[in-house]
């Protein structure tokens, strides 16, 4: 059991490592290529935006929908 304990923390911690590693390059390589920072910039705006249309809708569900289960 504490030979798994340990090759679970050994896996996280290699995780974490790589996960850090790739965001600090992709953060090198969006400064060293403006257009890959503008295409990062503009699909987090455009699913941002998604994301608000899509809580909008499900808090307030159209009259149609409701007046076709009715």
């Amino acid at each position: 059991m504490t030979l798994f304990r340990f090759l679970l923390c050994l896996f996280t911690f290699i995780g974490a490592l790589a996960a850090a590693g790739i965001l600090v390059l992709s953060i090198l390589l969006m400064l060293r290529f403006p257009p890959l920072l503008i295409a990062v910039v503009l699909a987090c705006w455009i699913l941002n935006r998604l994301l608000k249309l899509l809580q909008t809708l499900r808090s307030n569900p159209t009259t149609s929908s409701s007046a076709s289960q009715q």
